[in-house]
């Protein structure tokens, strides 16, 4: 009977897992069919979907060439570890530069005290808690920046001296990865050798979002030598990235950040070359990536001379040295030289040299630093009266010493000139005929003691002002360089002060403005905008070859000064006496066999305890090619050294003129002429 019992249930069993089968098929049946024909639709498009993705590839800078050919400024092809961050956190962009420290060198050189701060905070987070106190914690919980300022200004040399060694390089690593914006890369650092990077790309899959990138990096052919002109390039400055993503530029893309890779950025900036992929919608790529090539950057030819640049600089540090070794300086020891073409406005060439700056390079301090320049600034002062009626050419005055209230004022020396006319004042450098000037112009009668008020002190200030600014004294010479310095306006002052500013011993000048001035003096008052970029040239195909010119930059008048010619020639013939005239005070020059004009400046600093010695003109004086500035500051006023300013003029012309007939620079001779054929065929 239990045997019979037991088969009767068996085929329940068997129909119960067909249904069940059955029940399961049923269901898969009716999904295909949903997915075929309710969905199938849908699907398909999908499939057909198609998406196009691209990449780009940097294109190099363009190069920048003196204004023989040779290439001052070129691209050296580099590879870059980058890093693109996907809004990682602290803790993970820490664990990732760990292990990138161990495949690179880092520079630990630009570390700040802020850096290491915020880098103590996220790593010592208890010590961090416990600089701020509960109640503190409590009182600020609704304004966690303030707990963080709490924190910053509570840690102390202490807390720092616990980072190592290898935690600042993990640092220097995650500030760069901080830099970046989220999904851009941010170049960690450039110019990573082949073992770095070959052990970057072995180990990419524990560094994520870190990559190499071949790039490409500035190379300056001649070192520092006018390194400092060319300017930076760098990431783009959080506060220009709106513009720059405006004019197309990616979060990541390295721009010209100063000087001249700053004001010609648009010029210089390569073209990207971009891939585009055609992807299904299962992302395989179909058909042949298609490529739009990239191009280099335009390139620059500069106006300077790079042969006559390096000389110029070694000039200044030989002259510098030899004074600094008579101990010559209050401090520490500087020059600076400008050499420019009077007619065309163009650079050839600008060095500044000081030795508490590093490397002794201190080229911006051309066009950033200012001084008092005595002397030198009195063709503007006798051009002034004679624009302004208060004197002409062949004007008498009595050189005397004069007092102006307690103050007692005369020429160099305390000594008296007699009766002197404008071009002997000039050639002798008096200072009793400027004063007389100004006194005109600030409404002061000498005999009788009266004007001089406030309002005529304003008034005569202002005019003086009106007339040296038509020079460029006092405002900006307008060089394609950003930022650059005006010098120093002491305002309206006393009515001495007045005198003071007609002989070069109030207002600050920079040594460019001086040169724009005696270029002005030069070329029969036009008043011509200084510029480095002479031309602007498509890239080449062919090596050592320039392109073709996309844009030639003509000499930019900026004013014509008030003055009439007469008066302009007025002022060159006594610029010509100060180095051919009997008594001038640049003779030393007299016998050069290219005929210098100018003027010396001596302006007394710092509390009448140190002397700055300038000495401004130009070559050849019945035709001028050449003006040039040169200022050296803060002598002391002995005369065991000479004139260093005299000394660097009659080196820095030699050279100048020397070069004329003599280049050794590389390529310097074919080059030229080959300017010259293109000049003519232009014509």
């Amino acid at each position: 009977m239990g045997k019979n019992k037991k088969k009767t249930h068996m085929p329940v069993r068997l129909n119960i897992l067909f249904f069940v089968v059955f029940l399961l098929f049923s269901a898969l049946i009716l999904r295909l069919g949903v997915v075929q024909i309710v969905q199938g639709e849908d699907y398909q498009r999908k499939i057909e979907r198609t998406v196009s993705v691209s990449s780009k590839t940097d294109a190099p800078r363009g190069i920048m060439y003196d204004r023989f050919g040779n290439v001052v400024v070129d691209n050296e092809l580099v590879l870059s570890v980058t890093y693109t961050s996907r809004n990682t956190s602290n803790e993970e962009k820490l664990r990732v530069a760990k292990r990138l420290n161990d495949f690179i060198e880092v520079d630990l050189s630009s570390i700040t005290e802020r850096d290491k701060k915020d880098y103590w905070l996220i790593t010592r987070t208890e010590e961090a808690k416990e600089l701020v106190s509960r109640e503190e914690m409590i009182e600020l919980e609704n304004d966690p920046m303030k707990i963080y300022r709490l924190q910053l200004d509570r840690i102390t040399d202490e807390h720092l001296k616990e980072i190592t060694e290898d935690e600042l390089e993990v640092l220097a690593i995650k500030r760069e990865f901080d830099r970046g914006y989220a999904h851009s890369p941010q170049r960690v650092k450039v110019g990573v050798t082949y073992k770095e990077a070959a052990q970057v790309l072995e180990n990419l899959n524990e560094l994520p979002g870190v990559d190499i990138l071949r790039d490409s990096k500035r190379k300056y052919n001649y070192g520092n030598s006018f390194s400092a002109f060319v300017g930076n390039t760098g990431q783009i400055p959080r506060e220009q990235i709106d513009r720059y993503l405006a004019l197309g530029y990616d979060r990541s893309d390295h721009v010209g950040t100063s000087r001249l890779e700053e004001q010609y950025e648009d010029v210089l900036r390569g073209k990207k070359a971009v891939v585009e992929q055609t992807l299904d919608g299962s992302r395989k790529m179909i058909g042949a990536p298609r490529v739009k090539e990239g191009q280099r950057g335009k390139d620059l030819v500069l106006s300077v001379d790079m042969e006559l640049q390096l000389a110029v600089e070694q000039i200044i540090a030989d002259e510098v040295e030899r004074v600094l070794a008579n101990r010559g300086f209050i401090n520490n020891g500087a020059a600076y030289v400008v050499m420019m073409d009077p007619h065309t406005g163009e650079i050839l060439s600008m060095a500044g040299y000081d030795t508490s700056k590093s490397g002794n390079n201190h080229d911006l301090g051309v066009v950033h630093d200012a001084f008092v320049m005595g002397s030198a600034v009195k063709g503007a002062t006798v051009l002034a009266g004679f624009e302004a009626g208060y004197a002409n050419p062949g004007t008498v005055f009595f050189d005397r010493p004069i007092m102006i209230g307690q103050t007692r004022k005369s020429s160099f020396g305390g000594r008296s000139l007699g009766r002197i006319n404008d071009l002997t004042a000039l050639e002798r450098s008096s200072n009793v005929y400027m004063f007389e000037i100004a006194m005109a112009f600030g409404n002061y009668h000498y005999a009788s003691k009266r004007g001089g008020g406030l309002n005529d002190r304003t008034i005569g200030f202002n005019q003086m002002r009106y007339y040296f600014n038509q020079f460029g004294l006092g405002v900006k010479t307008g060089i394609d360089l950003p930022n650059e310095a005006t010098g120093y306006n002491g305002g309206v002052q006393q009515l001495g002060n007045l005198l003071d500013y007609s002989i070069g011993q109030f207002d600050t000048y920079t040594p460019l403005q001086m040169a724009q001035y005696v270029s002005t003096i030069a070329n029969g008052g036009y008043r011509v905008q200084p510029r480095f970029v002479r031309e602007i040239r498509e890239p080449s195909t062919v090596e050592n070859e320039l392109g073709n010119i996309v844009k030639q930059f003509s000499p930019t008048v900026l004013n014509r000064v008030d003055m009439k010619d007469e008066q302009i020639a007025r002022v060159q013939e006594g610029f010509r006496l100060v180095v051919h005239g009997n008594q001038g005070t640049a003779r030393v020059l007299a016998n050069k066999p290219y005929k210098v004009a100018g003027k010396t400046g001596t302006a007394q600093v710092l509390n009448n305890k140190a002397n700055n010695h300038t000495f401004v003109g130009y070559a050849p004086y019945d035709n001028p090619e050449v003006a040039f500035a040169v200022i050296v500051p803060y002598l002391k006023i002995a005369d065991n050294f000479g004139r260093p300013a005299n000394n660097i003029t009659a080196q820095i012309l030699d050279k100048y003129f020397d070069l004329k007939e003599n280049r050794n620079g590389p390529n310097g001779d074919s080059l030229q002429e080959n300017e010259d054929t293109e000049e003519e065929t232009e014509e």
